[in-house]
Formats: structure tokens, sequence, C-alpha cells
């Protein structure tokens, strides 16, 4: 199974709305969301696409 980082990244920006208190433990909490947000940002794009087929080319020439 594949991880889903852009669902990931979305549930915790989601988490990072409900955490707009104005003390000390709701400013460590989106601090700390937001360097895994980073962290999956960087997964996200980093991750393979996916893998290449080569296709067989054609001789120049042959028809």
């Amino acid at each position: 199974m594949r991880s889903d980082f852009a669902t990931a990244r979305q549930l915790l920006e989601k988490a990072q709305q409900h955490l707009q208190g104005r003390d000390a433990t709701s400013r460590q909490l989106n601090e700390a969301i937001e360097l895994l947000v980073e962290a999956v940002l960087t997964a996200e794009h980093t991750a393979p696409k996916g893998e290449v087929v080569m296709f067989p080319q054609r001789r120049s020439g042959a028809r």
C-alpha cells in the first residue's frame, strides 16, 4: 500500500485550523504540525511517480 501524502497533508492542515488558541500548548502543537506538513510536502514531491516503461522503437526504414 502506498502512502497518500496529499491526504495526510490536508488532514494536518485541517488539524492546524482547529488549534487556534493563543495558549502555549496550541502554539507548540501548531509548530509541530507545521514541521510535519513540511516533511510530508518533501516526501510528496520526492517520492517516485512511477516506473517508466520503454516501448520498442521502430527501426528506420521499416514499416
